[in-house]
Protein backbone atom coordinates (compact mmCIF):
# COMPACT_ATOMS: atom_id res chain seq x y z
CA UNK A 1 0.00 0.00 0.00
CA UNK A 2 2.78 2.41 0.98
CA UNK A 3 4.69 1.47 -2.19
CA UNK A 4 1.59 2.32 -4.27
CA UNK A 5 1.35 5.74 -2.60
CA UNK A 6 5.01 6.43 -3.26
CA UNK A 7 4.55 5.41 -6.90
CA UNK A 8 1.54 7.69 -7.23
CA UNK A 9 3.50 10.56 -5.70
CA UNK A 10 6.45 9.98 -8.01
CA UNK A 11 4.11 9.71 -10.99
CA UNK A 12 2.40 12.98 -10.06
CA UNK A 13 5.72 14.75 -9.60
CA UNK A 14 6.90 13.51 -12.98
CA UNK A 15 3.69 14.79 -14.62
CA UNK A 16 4.02 18.28 -13.15
CA UNK A 17 7.72 18.44 -13.97
CA UNK A 18 6.90 17.70 -17.62
CA UNK A 19 4.13 20.31 -17.65
CA UNK A 20 6.20 23.03 -16.03
CA UNK A 21 9.17 22.36 -18.33
CA UNK A 22 6.90 22.40 -21.37
CA UNK A 23 5.24 25.71 -20.48
CA UNK A 24 8.55 27.18 -19.35
CA UNK A 25 10.38 26.60 -22.61
CA UNK A 26 7.36 27.45 -24.78
CA UNK A 27 6.82 30.79 -23.00
CA UNK A 28 10.58 31.44 -23.18
CA UNK A 29 10.63 30.79 -26.92
CA UNK A 30 7.60 33.04 -27.50
CA UNK A 31 8.94 35.93 -25.42
CA UNK A 32 12.66 35.58 -26.26
CA UNK A 33 13.00 38.41 -28.78
CA UNK A 34 10.51 40.63 -26.96
CA UNK A 35 12.24 40.25 -23.59
CA UNK A 36 15.59 41.05 -25.20
CA UNK A 37 14.13 44.18 -26.85
CA UNK A 38 12.50 45.39 -23.65
CA UNK A 39 15.60 44.69 -21.56
CA UNK A 40 17.84 46.66 -23.93
CA UNK A 41 15.42 49.56 -24.33
CA UNK A 42 14.81 49.58 -20.57
CA UNK A 43 18.54 50.26 -20.17
CA UNK A 44 18.60 52.94 -22.88
CA UNK A 45 15.54 54.68 -21.40
CA UNK A 46 17.00 54.59 -17.90
CA UNK A 47 20.28 56.04 -19.19
CA UNK A 48 18.94 58.46 -21.76
CA UNK A 49 21.87 60.84 -21.26
CA UNK A 50 24.28 58.24 -22.61
CA UNK A 51 22.27 57.74 -25.79
CA UNK A 52 21.18 61.28 -26.64
CA UNK A 53 20.32 61.83 -30.29
CA UNK A 54 19.53 64.94 -32.29
CA UNK A 55 16.17 64.70 -34.04
CA UNK A 56 16.07 65.64 -37.70
CA UNK A 57 13.19 67.74 -39.02
CA UNK A 58 12.14 67.91 -42.66
CA UNK A 59 9.49 70.31 -43.91
CA UNK A 60 7.79 70.01 -47.30
CA UNK A 61 5.40 72.37 -49.06
CA UNK A 62 2.90 71.91 -51.85
CA UNK A 63 -0.46 73.21 -53.04
CA UNK A 64 -3.77 71.46 -53.52
CA UNK A 65 -5.02 71.31 -57.12
CA UNK A 66 -8.11 73.53 -57.68
CA UNK A 67 -10.56 70.61 -57.75
CA UNK A 68 -9.28 69.30 -54.41
CA UNK A 69 -9.38 72.77 -52.89
CA UNK A 70 -13.02 72.89 -53.93
CA UNK A 71 -13.57 69.52 -52.26
CA UNK A 72 -12.16 70.98 -49.01
CA UNK A 73 -14.99 73.52 -49.00
CA UNK A 74 -17.42 70.71 -48.17
CA UNK A 75 -15.78 70.28 -44.76
CA UNK A 76 -17.42 72.02 -41.79
CA UNK A 77 -15.75 75.12 -40.39
CA UNK A 78 -15.11 73.45 -37.04
CA UNK A 79 -14.69 69.93 -35.75
CA UNK A 80 -12.68 66.79 -36.34
CA UNK A 81 -14.10 65.63 -39.67
CA UNK A 82 -11.49 63.72 -41.75
CA UNK A 83 -10.40 65.24 -45.06
CA UNK A 84 -12.22 64.03 -48.20
CA UNK A 85 -10.99 60.76 -49.67
CA UNK A 86 -9.67 62.52 -52.79
CA UNK A 87 -7.51 64.82 -50.65
CA UNK A 88 -6.25 61.86 -48.62
CA UNK A 89 -5.29 60.05 -51.85
CA UNK A 90 -3.44 63.15 -53.10
CA UNK A 91 -1.52 63.49 -49.80
CA UNK A 92 -0.55 59.82 -49.93
CA UNK A 93 1.08 60.34 -53.30
CA UNK A 94 2.59 63.75 -52.50
CA UNK A 95 3.93 63.13 -48.99
CA UNK A 96 3.53 59.38 -48.44
CA UNK A 97 1.20 59.86 -45.47
CA UNK A 98 -2.08 58.19 -44.57
CA UNK A 99 -4.90 60.62 -43.83
CA UNK A 100 -7.85 58.28 -44.34
CA UNK A 101 -10.26 58.44 -41.40
CA UNK A 102 -7.79 60.48 -39.31
CA UNK A 103 -9.47 63.13 -37.15
CA UNK A 104 -8.57 66.75 -37.91
CA UNK A 105 -8.42 69.99 -36.00
CA UNK A 106 -10.51 72.10 -38.33
CA UNK A 107 -11.37 75.78 -38.17
CA UNK A 108 -12.44 78.35 -40.73
CA UNK A 109 -8.84 79.04 -41.81
CA UNK A 110 -6.98 75.75 -41.58
CA UNK A 111 -7.24 71.98 -41.42
CA UNK A 112 -4.56 70.46 -39.20
CA UNK A 113 -3.87 66.71 -39.00
CA UNK A 114 -1.60 65.34 -36.28
CA UNK A 115 0.43 62.34 -37.44
CA UNK A 116 2.18 61.00 -34.32
CA UNK A 117 4.59 58.10 -34.82
CA UNK A 118 7.10 56.07 -32.81
CA UNK A 119 10.50 57.75 -32.68
CA UNK A 120 9.30 61.12 -33.85
CA UNK A 121 6.35 63.23 -34.82
CA UNK A 122 4.65 64.65 -37.89
CA UNK A 123 1.78 66.91 -38.88
CA UNK A 124 0.13 68.25 -42.00
CA UNK A 125 -1.70 71.56 -42.33
CA UNK A 126 -3.88 72.82 -45.19
CA UNK A 127 -4.71 76.48 -45.67
CA UNK A 128 -8.39 76.50 -46.62
CA UNK A 129 -8.19 79.77 -48.56
CA UNK A 130 -5.03 79.30 -50.63
CA UNK A 131 -4.71 75.50 -50.66
CA UNK A 132 -1.11 75.73 -49.43
CA UNK A 133 -0.07 72.51 -47.70
CA UNK A 134 2.74 72.13 -45.17
CA UNK A 135 4.02 68.75 -44.03
CA UNK A 136 6.58 68.52 -41.23
CA UNK A 137 8.29 65.30 -40.16
CA UNK A 138 10.57 64.96 -37.12
CA UNK A 139 12.64 61.77 -36.93
CA UNK A 140 14.49 60.90 -33.72
CA UNK A 141 16.34 57.92 -35.20
CA UNK A 142 16.17 54.19 -34.71
CA UNK A 143 16.94 54.31 -30.97
CA UNK A 144 14.08 56.73 -30.32
CA UNK A 145 11.89 54.43 -32.41
CA UNK A 146 12.83 51.39 -30.28
CA UNK A 147 12.35 53.36 -27.05
CA UNK A 148 8.87 54.39 -28.14
CA UNK A 149 8.03 50.78 -28.97
CA UNK A 150 9.05 49.93 -25.39
CA UNK A 151 6.52 52.50 -24.13
CA UNK A 152 3.89 51.65 -26.74
CA UNK A 153 3.89 55.32 -27.77
CA UNK A 154 1.92 55.99 -30.96
CA UNK A 155 2.51 52.40 -32.11
CA UNK A 156 -1.10 51.47 -32.79
CA UNK A 157 -3.48 48.86 -31.38
CA UNK A 158 -1.78 45.79 -32.89
CA UNK A 159 1.50 46.60 -31.14
CA UNK A 160 -0.44 47.21 -27.93
CA UNK A 161 -1.98 43.74 -28.20
CA UNK A 162 1.48 42.28 -28.83
CA UNK A 163 2.82 43.93 -25.67
CA UNK A 164 -0.06 42.46 -23.65
CA UNK A 165 0.57 38.97 -25.02
CA UNK A 166 4.29 39.33 -24.35
CA UNK A 167 3.56 40.33 -20.76
CA UNK A 168 1.36 37.24 -20.36
CA UNK A 169 4.12 35.01 -21.78
CA UNK A 170 6.63 36.57 -19.35
CA UNK A 171 4.28 35.90 -16.41
CA UNK A 172 3.95 32.24 -17.47
CA UNK A 173 7.73 32.01 -17.91
CA UNK A 174 8.30 33.43 -14.42
CA UNK A 175 5.69 31.31 -12.64
CA UNK A 176 6.78 28.06 -14.27
CA UNK A 177 10.39 28.95 -13.46
CA UNK A 178 9.38 29.42 -9.82
CA UNK A 179 7.54 26.07 -9.87
CA UNK A 180 10.64 24.32 -11.25
CA UNK A 181 12.78 25.98 -8.57
CA UNK A 182 10.40 24.75 -5.90
CA UNK A 183 10.40 21.18 -7.23
CA UNK A 184 14.22 21.05 -7.39
CA UNK A 185 14.88 23.02 -4.19
CA UNK A 186 15.80 19.99 -2.06
CA UNK A 187 18.71 19.07 -4.31
CA UNK A 188 19.82 22.67 -4.85
CA UNK A 189 20.50 24.40 -1.49
CA UNK A 190 21.05 27.85 -3.02
CA UNK A 191 17.55 27.93 -4.51
CA UNK A 192 15.67 29.70 -1.73
CA UNK A 193 18.40 32.15 -0.65
CA UNK A 194 18.69 33.35 -4.23
CA UNK A 195 14.94 33.28 -4.75
CA UNK A 196 14.20 35.35 -1.67
CA UNK A 197 17.03 37.72 -2.58
CA UNK A 198 15.24 38.49 -5.85
CA UNK A 199 12.31 39.78 -3.78
CA UNK A 200 14.31 41.40 -1.00
CA UNK A 201 16.81 43.37 -3.11
CA UNK A 202 14.33 45.63 -4.98
CA UNK A 203 12.29 46.06 -1.79
CA UNK A 204 15.33 47.16 0.20
CA UNK A 205 16.45 49.56 -2.53
CA UNK A 206 12.94 51.04 -2.76
CA UNK A 207 12.67 51.53 1.00
CA UNK A 208 16.15 52.97 1.50
CA UNK A 209 16.87 54.96 -1.64
CA UNK A 210 13.53 56.10 -3.10
CA UNK A 211 12.15 59.16 -1.36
Amino acid sequence: MQADNLLATASGRSFWLRQFRLWHWVSAAISLAGMFLFAVTGFTLNNAGLFATRPETVEQHSSLPPDLLAAMSTMPEEGETPVPASVAAWAAGEFRVTLDHRPTETNADEVYIALPRPGGDAWLAIDRASGDVTYRLTDGGWLAWLNDLHKGRNAGPVWSWFIDLLALACVIFTLTGFALMWMHAKSRPATWPLGWASFALPLIIALLFIH
